[in-house]
């Protein structure tokens, strides 16, 4: 069967980033896209107990931005009325990598800075405005129903507050439900061994502030102080609307950022790079730090199983859980959209879901071998370290040595971070010979370093 619009009726579990998106394109091809979720969904911008992450820090790549606004025309004009920005990702932001500073310039590269509640209610309103789609909140979905031989979803099962359970028949059911999915229990109970998964614990945990932020007063619109092979700290300082910077650091295995005022700022004093410490010591704290304990990574391979209920689709952080630190999620998930929308525009039934999966797969790799290669730098996460994980390591290390003196390395790094571009554009010519030319030994200094604390002791 080929594409185009229908009368059928798809059901997406979860109203996060992820649903909102699959919602969005499926209403290009159904006539009828209901989304549950079993949070209230607030009317203003507000962290909801389901997504608890949302209160932190919340990178959109470039290539994120690009999607929205592709299927959501006008987006980044709406938000930055809002109070939103949008900046050149590397003449307005300072990028602090493995202890050296990108060199700024124009990239070409934009950047959307808005905090998560705010793009997602923006996004929620915008996907309730469409015809044919309707958003249910406090709604829990118990259950996808299969016909006798259950070989084809016929509907979803629901529990509404204050009301009886209730069966929504259903053409395709979504699972976009992140985190806290149980696609596992769903497949098994409908008879279907559950997806091949792939794990890495990074030990992470992060804790986020608010400040207040006052137009002008610093020369950037975000900060970036990644980690370093020997330094598994690292945070981010993102302008945002209300006149905010939304500032998140974290750290791995038992050296945590602290969550009294003090310690926290303290932390800050520890990283690869002393300038987002300088830059708390100026502002004006308006909330508490806040901690948030990352589950582990998973990346839950549907393009491998061989068989599965037609109609049964899955999307989002449901397929994979980044390590949020990288800033991934939401731009894989708008990569999904995007070729959710490529693959139901021309096929329906098990083919569309069969080549979604394949897809999907293919837009999860780069952002999630970056991620765990990432990680893999230290000892204390457990995975396989393959020669070309630790060539690639030592090339990236370089790399970003590189990017402090060459404005045109640091750019394509970021073009290929933003999901941009292909990782292959890092070992073109003019790159690689700035990669390989010799320079000084050593590494840049870092002033002012304080020793870690007991592991475990700045977390409570």
């Amino acid at each position: 069967m080929t594409g185009g619009k229908s009368g059928g009726h798809a059901v997406v579990a979860g109203a996060g980033i992820g649903g909102l998106l699959a919602a969005r394109v499926l209403s290009e091809t159904y006539g009828r896209v209901t989304v549950v979720d079993r949070d209230a969904l607030p009317e203003k911008a507000a962290v909801r107990r389901g997504v608890p992450q949302s209160g932190h820090a919340h990178g959109m790549l470039a290539k994120g931005f690009q999607v929205l606004e592709e299927l959501f025309p006008g987006l980044g004009e709406d938000l930055v009325g809002e109070g939103a920005l949008v900046r050149d990702a590397q003449a307005d932001v300072r990028w602090f990598n493995d202890g050296y500073e990108m060199k700024q310039a124009h990239s070409g590269l934009p950047c959307l800075l808005v905090s998560r509640p705010a793009l997602e209610r923006y996004l929620r309103s915008r996907v309730a405005a469409l015809p044919g789609v309707e958003l249910r909140d406090r709604c829990e979905v118990l259950e996808p129903v299969a016909d006798a031989s259950g070989g084809r979803i016929t509907g979803v099962r629901v529990l509404e507050v204050n009301a009886e359970p209730e069966e929504l028949t259903a053409d395709l059911f979504v699972d976009s439900t992140g985190r806290s999915n149980r696609g596992e229990a769903w497949l098994r109970a409908l008879g279907y061994r559950p997806a091949p998964e792939e794990r890495i614990d990074s030990k992470v945990v992060y804790v986020s502030r608010e400040y207040r932020r006052r137009p002008g007063e610093v020369g950037a619109d975000a900060y970036v102080v990644g980690a370093t092979g020997t330094i598994p700290r690292g945070g981010v300082a993102l302008s945002a609307e209300g006149e905010r910077w939304l500032v998140t650091m974290f750290g791995m295995n038992g050296d945590h950022p602290a969550v009294d005022p003090e310690g926290y700022l303290a932390f800050a004093e520890r990283l690869a790079s002393p300038e987002l410490h300088r830059l708390l010591e100026r502002l004006e704290p308006v909330t508490a730090p806040k901690l948030m304990r990352i589950p582990v990574s998973i990346r839950r391979r549907y393009e491998r199983v061989e068989r599965m209920p037609e109609g049964y689709l899955v999307f989002g952080d449901a397929i994979c859980q980044f390590n949020p630190t990288y800033g991934q999620g939401m731009t894989a998930a708008a990569c999904q959209a995007e070729a959710l929308r490529e693959v139901f525009g021309r096929l329906r039934g098990a083919a569309a879901a069969k080549e979604f999966f394949r897809r999907a797969a293919q837009v999860t790799d780069v952002p999630w071998d970056m991620s765990v290669g990432a990680d893999l730098r230290y000892p204390f996460v457990e995975g396989k370290r393959t020669l070309r994980v630790k060539l690639l390591n030592w090339y990236v290390g370089r790399l970003h040595r590189a990017a402090a003196e060459d404005a045109a390395t640091g750019r394509e790094f970021l073009a290929v971070a933003n999901l941009q571009a292909p990782p292959q554009r890092l070992f073109g010519r003019k790159v690689l010979g700035q990669v390989l030319r010799p320079r000084p030994t050593g590494r840049p200094t870092r002033p002012s370093a304080r020793p870690a604390p007991q592991a475990g002791a700045s977390a409570t």
